[in-house]
């Protein structure tokens, strides 16, 4: 608060309007919540931005019309298995995400550029440093919340068809351990998506770029492993094809659950990759999870200086 006081001095006529003005701030005496508080509340933020909660209705739109787009088809299939009387759904829980991963990656797309792209480019970065918080938890909380807001728009149409299974009174113990299976799934799936979208978007500060380059990273990967494998399928050379599936994040995920999740693969003739070769693709997507949180620690460490 600022204090106004008048000096006197030898001199002091009547027309000395000399004065003295204390503008010091007034010490804060209320409790310090401290680093893990900041951390938490950074990445709560950041989880309700993902899906435009607290910002503008424009903001909402394309994380609200994605998740919508996600829940549809489980919807409509639930319907079809409890009108029809079916003896199971139409499709595995294992391969949902899959069949569904290009609304994934658009989600991803536009997300994780919105997540990181603006602190960036309005440089509000070191900013959070002055504060408790350390890189390491920005890190951590900007790529926990994408993550988690991945695996809310991948496990929520799964909780549709689980629930609808259970009203087309579909065996438990089988819809159960399905269910269970397709939510190991699309938590890897979050966890690498999350981590190669973060890793792309934090290269420039540009929402539009950042967009552009996460649709080409997921897209091109995609189509260029799905080509080689027709054609490899093509030439009789089956047993390439599970190698091949190495070089994309979605058949990355494809390959580890058939092998290890019971899923049926969706690659050409439906070679997925054997108990060993699932071995190697699960090494694959830690070591890309692992090296997506290396790459983000060193681009805040240069950004934070």
């Amino acid at each position: 608060m600022a204090v106004e006081q008048p000096m006197q001095t030898a001199a002091g006529g009547p027309g000395d309007q000399t004065r003295i003005h204390n503008i010091g701030y007034r010490n804060y005496d209320g409790p310090r919540l401290g680093r893990a508080y900041a951390t938490r509340s950074l990445y709560s933020q950041s989880l309700r931005g993902a899906y435009g909660l607290g910002r503008s209705i424009k903001s909402k739109v394309l994380p609200m019309l994605l998740f919508v787009v996600m829940c549809v088809p489980a919807a409509i299939m639930v319907a079809v298995a409890v009108a029809t009387k079916a003896k199971d759904l139409p499709v595995d829980y294992t391969r949902y995400a899959i069949i569904m991963q290009a609304v994934i990656s658009l989600y991803v797309a536009s997300q994780a550029p919105q997540s990181v792209s603006r602190d960036l480019r309005f440089k509000t970065v070191p900013l959070y440093f002055s504060r408790p918080i350390e890189i390491a938890d920005y890190v951590r909380a900007k790529y926990a919340a994408l993550a988690s807001a991945l695996f809310v728009l991948t496990a929520a149409p799964l909780i549709v068809l689980y629930v609808g299974a259970l009203l087309a009174k579909l065996d438990f113990a089988d819809q159960t351990k399905g269910f269970a299976q397709g939510l190991v799934s699309v938590a890897l799936l979050s966890l690498l998506f999350a981590g190669i979208g973060l890793v792309i978007a934090s290269v420039t500060p540009r929402r539009g770029f950042g967009i552009a380059a996460v649709i080409a990273v997921m897209t091109i990967s995609y189509g260029a492993v799905s080509t080689l494998q027709a054609i490899a399928d093509t030439q009789n050379s089956s047993g390439a094809i599970p190698w091949i599936g190495l070089f994309s994040p979605v058949t990355l995920v494809d390959g580890v659950q058939s092998a290890f999740l019971g899923a049926s693969s969706a690659f050409p003739g439906e070679v997925g990759p054997s108990h060993g070769q699932g071995v190697v693709y699960v090494l694959v997507v830690l070591g890309l999870i692992a090296a997506c949180y290396g790459l983000l620690m060193r681009r805040y460490r240069k950004v934070g200086l």
